[in-house]
């Protein structure tokens, strides 16, 4: 795809000062509530689609699709990640004032990593066709991971980045501010803040292990695929803060992601079909794929909202009548 240099100079300038205006805003740290984090979701969805307009008035109706699917897509398998944001939280304790600062980080060092992992992705699958099988199996696997219940538990003390950091530098317990490295008797210390976000950018690598092959399943073109997930990314933060607390309650929806997944393998299999073996096998067009994922994500939500988990007391009969008669016996008491 012949993309025009000044569309490339609007989107890293996009970027960039969309980076500095939230850096800005957020300078001082503090509590994020619903409400401001509904204002900056819209923000960064606004802003996703605005630059979608300029893609499709620029490039055509294909590339507007592929990147509107591409960036639907991205935010989707996205969700999945908050629920790791939340664990990570939780195991270093983090105070609620300081979590925007380590994901606005984790921020920039996922947009330098996608960078790098897009370009490869786009140049291997370019040269080398039979790789979107590969990426197909990837895909499904990680389906009937989450399937199956057997997804791989994600230990944020134990991930390869924390352990390499304590190698680099002594890290402490105590938290110092905003701060995340101190200087102690000469020596630079680093603080739990750190830490945090070595492990959301260890997070994020297993996170790109299903994003990228399933990104480059839409649109093989480097413009498309990094400015879409570049988008998604940059709305992470106010999309945590925005479902924080309600992550719980959206329990089909990994389910969902799991479909989606298997229908992008689906996907990315007729590719390589369709260039290496016949044209005359046919191709998932972009439009069906949008469709496809829009309808999936709306399913998934309806049900997570028309059928609500059970809380952990109510298992079956027997246990809610035993719970029944444990309460009754500690009335009496």
């Amino acid at each position: 795809m012949d993309v025009p240099v000044w569309l490339w100079i609007v989107f890293a300038v996009t970027v960039v000062v969309s980076l500095a205006v939230d850096l800005l805003a957020h300078r001082k740290a503090h509590v994020i509530g619903f409400k401001e984090a509904g204002l900056w979701s819209a923000l960064w969805v606004g802003l996703a689609l605005v630059f979608g307009a300029v893609v499709f008035l620029t490039l055509g109706t294909t590339a507007g699709t592929e990147y509107t699917t591409a960036w639907l897509l991205e935010k989707s398998l996205s969700v999945d990640n908050l629920f790791v944001f939340a664990l990570i939280f939780a195991y270093f304790k983090v105070p609620r004032e300081y979590q925007h600062r380590v994901l606005f980080f984790g921020v920039i060092g996922a947009l330098v990593f996608r960078a790098i992992f897009l370009t490869a992705g786009v140049a291997v699958v370019n040269r080398f066709t039979f790789v979107l099988f590969l990426f197909a199996l990837v895909l499904f696997y990680s389906s009937y991971k989450i399937l199956s219940g057997q997804e791989e538990n994600f230990d944020p003390g134990k991930s390869f980045a924390v352990r390499m950091l304590r190698k680099i530098m002594p890290v402490q317990d105590e938290y110092a501010g905003t701060h995340f490295v101190v200087h102690k008797e000469g020596r630079r210390i680093g603080t739990p803040l750190l830490a945090v976000v070595a492990a959301i950018e260890a997070a994020d690598l297993i996170f790109a292990v299903d994003s990228v092959p399933a990104v480059l399943a839409v649109s093989d073109d480097l413009f498309i695929v990094y400015t879409s997930n570049a988008f998604a990314i940059l709305g992470l933060r106010a999309l945590f803060f925005l479902l924080a607390g309600l992550l719980d309650r959206f329990h089909y929806l990994s389910h969902g992601l799991a479909i989606i997944l298997a229908f992008i393998g689906v996907k990315l299999i007729l590719q390589a079909c369709h260039k290496m073996i016949s044209t005359s096998i046919p191709e998932i067009p972009s439009p069906v794929s949008l469709a496809v994922i829009v309808v999936i994500l709306a399913v998934s939500v309806t049900l997570s909202v028309r059928r609500p988990p059970r809380p952990p007391g109510e298992l079956g009969g027997a246990a809610g009548t035993g719970g029944t008669d444990a309460g009754t016996a500690n009335t009496d008491k």
